[in-house]
């Protein structure tokens, strides 16, 4: 199977928020999905790994802010390529909080949509958490960022280099080895040794 066929699926990249106590957090997720008008109602897919997705098991509740095409590819790095269980991520960066007093992304971000958790489904390596939409506003006119206008125009095009090794084909993280485990997570966006290929 050719899994990079998924990547052909349509779909956006938020950047997800929460606040647990004083403490702001987020991370950067593919699945967000509007699932009923009446109620209205969203799912998130949160993988176990973020340290997100454990405040938001604790809080129940988040923000998902709509990322543009004119988000830069630093914006990505900062929400998707750092644990918030190492830095605290809302220093440095404009943000503004929403009436549940989490923040969200005033720039780059056309929307953003503040929900409370109703329900949880443990999906193996993620939780799809399935939440009321408490507030939404929209910021801008600008066009949402797919996964594909992401790869082609936002994402860097990979170093070329000489080391023996491989790449991972989602953020560039290269590990230096031959072979890759099989089992290899890559370190940075967390996926698997299936998204690696050979420098």
């Amino acid at each position: 199977m050719n899994n990079k066929a998924m990547y052909n699926l349509s779909y956006g990249l938020f950047a997800l928020t929460t606040r647990e106590n004083d403490k702001d957090n987020g991370c950067i997720v593919n699945t967000v999905t509007q699932v009923t008008t009446s109620p209205n109602r969203i799912l998130v897919a949160v993988n176990k790994k973020n340290y997100t997705h454990d405040m938001i098991l604790r809080t129940g509740e988040f923000n998902v802010s709509i990322l543009t095409e004119h988000t830069s590819f630093d914006t990505f790095k900062h929400w998707g390529f750092q644990s918030g269980a190492d830095i605290d991520k809302a220093l440095g960066i404009p943000f503004k909080r929403s009436a549940n007093q989490i923040i969200y992304l005033p720039e780059e971000t056309n929307t953003y949509i503040s929900a409370k958790v109703i329900s949880t489904t443990d999906l193996g390596t993620h939780t799809l958490f399935l939440a009321d939409v408490t507030d939404a506003e929209v910021l801008s006119n600008d066009p949402s960022v797919t996964y594909s206008y992401y790869q082609q125009h936002i994402k860097p095009a990979p170093e070329q280099t000489s080391k023996k090794g491989y790449v991972c084909t989602i953020c560039g993280y290269i590990y230096e080895d031959d072979p890759l485990p099989e089992d290899f997570i890559c370190p940075i966006c967390k996926h698997p040794a299936s998204d690696f290929k050979p420098l």
